[in-house]
């Protein structure tokens, strides 16, 4: 896959979390074509955040997100986001953000804010990995094999997205071997933005939503690319600790402490170079491996 992405794909990001806003808690966004069938989750979280964070009237962060993901969304049809201004205390705030298409709620969010303020502080220490400037980028699909692959995996493999990843452990997607259900992904923008903290957070909503799911996957040795296999995000929970730059490297450090009944669930910490603790996630999905592979396709593929 591509190791780095144009200035304009970049900035083609920045302006889809760039909402129009209809009326003062309505909102609406396009969506982008990333090679998936559905729209990708995490670019309707990232968007849900950026309506949230649109309604606040007094300098407020986001410090928490909990969503659910309801139904696949249509790539070709705009999402309107409507916000509910649930609360807004002396130093809390929370918004209700319900994501709607063709006249149906495909997406829940909950999230808070909360005013600066200074506190007791303690993290765990991130893993002692190496730095992303000593892992090589992945290098391309060969020719040969991408022939072999379904369209919809040719299109995911062969679009140059917005971040770029670096693999601690890199795996074999097409041939997953099976083995413990951790990984350390180093991630960051591919180009460098505007410093809005609004702005970074909401790309890093958007980014988190890769990897985290199939990480589920490695004990089973199975992956997003093979046909017979359902992916879906079933929930999403994000927790902003401190200040970060989503144009700089941050590690994504994930692992699944279980997987069952056609469920698994991920977890997630997100560090900066320097090693401090900057967010937390974690995510339930759908995974099934069915006989039909046809089947198959009509659930969106996660990374």
């Amino acid at each position: 896959m591509t190791s780095a992405a144009p200035e304009p794909v970049v900035h083609e990001l920045v302006e889809l979390l760039s909402l129009e806003r209809l009326e003062d808690n309505l909102f609406r966004g396009q969506s982008r074509d990333i090679g998936t069938k559905y729209v990708f989750g995490g670019q309707v979280l990232g968007q849900a955040l950026s309506a949230a964070q649109a309604t606040m009237k007094e300098p407020r962060a986001a410090h928490s997100l909990h969503a659910y993901f309801l139904k696949a969304g249509d790539i070709e049809a705009p999402i309107v986001y409507q916000v509910d201004r649930t609360r807004d205390g002396g130093s809390f705030s929370v918004r209700r953000v319900t994501a709607i298409q063709h006249g149906q709620p495909i997406f829940f969010l909950a999230a808070s804010f909360q005013k600066e303020e200074s506190g007791a502080e303690h993290q765990l220490s991130m893993p002692e990995v190496p730095m992303p400037e000593d892992i090589a980028p992945a290098p391309p699909v060969p020719d040969a094999v991408m022939a072999k692959l379904p369209t919809k995996i040719q299109r995911w493999l062969s679009r140059g997205g917005p971040f770029e990843f670096r693999h601690v452990y890199p795996r074999d997607e097409l041939n997953p071997p099976k083995r413990p259900p951790f990984q350390q992904v180093w991630f960051k923008l591919a180009e460098r933005v505007g410093d809005a903290p609004e702005l970074h957070r909401a790309l890093l909503a958007y980014a988190s939503d890769f990897h985290l799911l199939g990480t589920a996957t490695f004990p089973h040795g199975i992956s997003y690319y093979q046909p017979n296999v359902q992916m879906a995000s079933l929930d999403h929970a994000l927790w902003f600790h401190r200040a970060f730059r989503a144009d700089d490297w941050l590690l994504y450090s994930i692992d699944s402490p279980s997987a069952q009944a056609g469920r698994g669930l991920a977890r997630g910490q997100i560090f900066d170079r320097e090693g401090r603790l900057v967010a937390s996630t974690a995510q339930e999905g759908l995974i099934r491996v069915v006989a039909d592979a046809d089947a198959a396709r009509h659930v969106p593929a996660k990374g």
